[in-house]
């Protein structure tokens, strides 16, 4: 009985290692734990939960890479990430894994493609404010990212071209208690699908940015950003943990 006990376990574990669909790479679990319930209700993908010293050594197994680290990345995670993606992987960093603790590593923004502008938010400069309520609206509405089983709850007013073009009413969803990063800045093109819109409660500014969430081809793989996940309750929206689901289903 022992002996069959051992051998259950034992294939649990290698399951557990091994034939997941999905790896997730954080520093924060709770979200994690949510995003990972999603995936294997709406489309049974399975995860694996891991920190960066726990990164497996091989990655090309898994269907899809999700990072979420707060804090900096390791340099040998870094690079494993990049190899990863140019082999043909599918990253998918979320939230702060674009975020000022990355602004000391060698490879990551270049490899995304973006930088984080230094100054005051007058001066343009990059930045992240919560708690806050905050809007997002899908700005690809023929990519199966953005509409694959996506049912958007809002049609909110919006201007394209951080908010230079003309106001159009767009399907979207919004999140309270929430963090909103401000002035990420392309480097390199990409396909944008997500906008966000933020109302500053001191000023009564309205920010409408073009960048809260894209796809750009890397080497032979891809990168999908999307900025909300403050909390746990940020992948517990229907609309957004459906785009991210879509995003791991992805076909190019």
């Amino acid at each position: 009985m022992k002996a069959k006990l051992w051998w259950v376990w034992l294939e649990l574990v290698c399951t557990s290692l091994w034939g997941a669909d999905v790896l997730i790479v954080a520093d924060e679990f709770p979200a994690m734990r949510v995003l990972a319930r999603q995936l294997q209700a709406a489309a049974g993908l399975s995860s694996e939960l891991v920190t960066q010293t726990n990164l497996p050594a091989q990655l090309s197994g898994f269907k899809a890479v999700v990072v979420y680290v707060h804090g900096r990345l390791h340099a040998q995670v870094e690079r494993a990430l990049v190899d990863y993606t140019r082999a043909g992987g599918k990253l998918i960093p979320l939230h702060h894994s674009i975020s000022s603790g990355k602004r000391t590593n060698q490879l990551w923004f270049p490899f995304l493609g973006v930088r984080l502008p230094e100054g005051g938010l007058a001066q343009g400069g990059y930045t992240w404010i919560e708690p806050v309520s905050v809007e997002f609206v899908c700005l690809a509405p023929d990519h199966f990212i953005m509409t694959n089983r996506v049912v958007y709850p809002q049609r909110i007013a919006y201007r394209r071209g951080d908010g230079t073009e003309s106001e159009e009413w767009l399907p979207g969803f919004g999140l309270q208690n929430s963090e909103v990063y401000l002035n990420h800045t392309f480097t390199a093109p990409r396909t944008v699908l997500l906008g966000l819109k933020y109302t500053d409660a001191q000023t009564g500014r309205v920010y409408m940015q073009d960048r809260a969430g894209w796809v750009r081809p890397a080497g032979k793989g891809w990168i999908i950003y999307f900025q909300p996940g403050h909390s746990a309750a940020d992948f517990e929206n229907p609309a957004y943990a459906q785009i991210l689901v879509n995003a791991v289903l992805f076909r190019p």
